[in-house]
């Protein structure tokens, strides 16, 4: 960005704009006069220096170190948690007991939630929250319905020749929903609501116990037809290759730690994944036109789920970033999870972009599990942005909603694989067969395409398949 100047209006006592330059200190400004000036030039003075907020918690980063260290390795867990992938293979439910006790630090008799512990949950949730789970589902379930295909299609694409396609809904899928620092009950929404809609038969879920009441009644509101008492990389192993107790899936979502990642990425062979999905991070774009305290508390709403969320603002205005910072120690100190807030100060902060499009380039090349656009014209930003996870719009589309309640889905890529996976929709729980529907006429009219390609690439009973037809025989 050196050398490069982009204006902000001036003071009225000034007769000329400010210009910020990159390519000098940090919030440096200079004043561009309209004097008398041989040639219609131009003089520049130094006007004044505009630091950007000192402070521990928010600082200017390097986005390319930033984005390398939010990807991080998967590398140092692999080992262990190919033992524990082995464990459970060569153990089934006793490996699972085993591990459950040593990570978890609970004994378990039985794997599997019952239908009396459903109930016992029910009744140590409010009816206010079973409300809320209500209201969730509701609008999940309407926001995916509108991504169902049709069963089938065919288009006729000539006389004799109809295409089409086929859609059919995976037979049985694993959820995983995290617990540990907090109960995930819309998670559970998320996993299970669009395989409910994609017509898929059995939905099982694992989570690490104690299980918290409400994600058992969202486990319920939801649809999910089997619950097991266990997590982490062994609860992956045990979808994938399946236990005593626990049949495996044909395919496992849901986001979780590192050793859950490895374990997916570890048993792709053996099981289909929807993407790695690791700590949460947002990328927030804003202008002069943004409300620093909205940022401020979207950033901490992501940076509240793990000391490794990771989570940055984008901005052409270092007025904006230095209110945002103010903010940012505000809203932690009035904050109950400080512990965690405080931990995640490594991997929070802001960049500079020179305008807009520059703006969305650094947000094509992090691709961010959630990026919220918060500038006075966000559909002419949208259509420059590309690689995103889930996107939200305007000052008043905090992410929260997305988590929760507004229908969209949270189970996201992150780590930048938003660049080339989609977030969880419908379609991941269902597999597509294409049709040809060919007669006589339809045959006749690509036969001597399909035969010359045939003998070409020395396939000549592929040839033959066709000719045969064509002949009569």
């Amino acid at each position: 960005m050196n050398g490069v100047r982009w204006d902000i209006p001036l003071p009225k006592r000034f007769s000329g704009t400010i210009c910020r330059d990159p390519s000098m200190n940090p919030g440096r400004f200079q004043k561009r006069c309209h004097g008398a000036v041989a040639a219609g030039g131009v003089i520049e003075q130094s006007l004044t220096s505009f630091p950007s907020y000192p402070s521990a918690m928010w600082k200017r980063l390097d986005v390319e170190e930033w984005n390398a260290r939010r990807k991080g390795s998967l590398s140092e867990v692999m080992g262990p948690v190919q033992d524990i992938v082995n464990m459970v293979r060569d153990g089934g439910d006793a490996a699972l007991r085993e591990l459950t006790e040593r990570f978890d630090k609970v004994q378990l008799d039985d794997l599997r939630v019952t239908e009396a512990e459903i109930q016992e949950a029910y009744a140590k949730v409010s009816s206010e929250l079973v409300d809320a789970l209500c209201t969730a589902e509701a609008n999940i379930n309407s926001f995916h319905q509108l991504q169902r295909p049709p069963d089938m299609w065919l288009r006729e694409m000539s006389p004799g020749l109809s295409l089409g396609v086929k859609n059919s809904p995976l037979r049985r899928i694993g959820a995983y929903v995290p617990g540990g620092r907090a109960a995930y009950p819309s998670t559970v929404l998320m996993c299970a609501v669009p395989a409910k809609v994609a017509g898929v038969r059995e939905i099982i879920m694992c989570t690490p116990p104690p299980v918290n009441p409400l994600t058992l009644v969202a486990a319920d509101i939801a649809g999910v037809d089997e619950v097991y008492k266990v997590g982490g990389a062994q609860a992956i192993a045990a979808m994938a290759l399946g236990t005593e107790s626990i049949d495996r899936v044909q395919k496992i979502v849901g986001p979780g730690n590192v050793y859950v990642t490895a374990a997916k990425m570890l048993l792709r062979d053996e099981v289909d994944i929807d993407f790695p999905a690791g700590p949460s991070e947002i990328a927030v774009l804003a202008d002069e036109s943004a409300d620093p305290s909205f940022i401020a508390a979207d950033i901490l709403a992501q940076a509240e789920h793990d000391p490794n969320a990771a989570c940055i603002l984008i901005t052409t205005d270092q007025v904006l970033a230095n209110k945002v910072g103010r903010e940012l120690e505000k809203q932690v100190a009035r904050s109950d999870r400080q512990d965690v807030l405080r931990r995640s100060l490594d991997n929070i902060g802001y960049t500079l972009a020179k305008d807009l499009p520059s703006a969305a380039a650094v947000v094509d090349m992090i691709a961010p599990e959630h990026l919220s656009i918060q500038v006075s014209d966000p559909l002419a930003v949208l259509s420059g942005i590309h690689s995103a996870g889930s996107i939200f719009i305007g000052r008043y589309a905090a992410v929260a909603c997305g988590d929760y309640a507004s229908g969209t889905n949270h189970v996201l890529p992150t780590a930048g694989y938003a660049a080339a996976y989609s977030g969880l929709d419908v379609m991941h729980f269902m597999k597509r067969s294409s049709i040809q529907v060919i007669k006589r006429q339809g045959l006749e009219a690509i036969g001597d395409a399909v035969e010359a390609l045939a003998k070409a690439e020395g396939l000549t009973a592929h040839a033959r398949s066709v000719s045969i037809r064509r002949q009569g025989q």
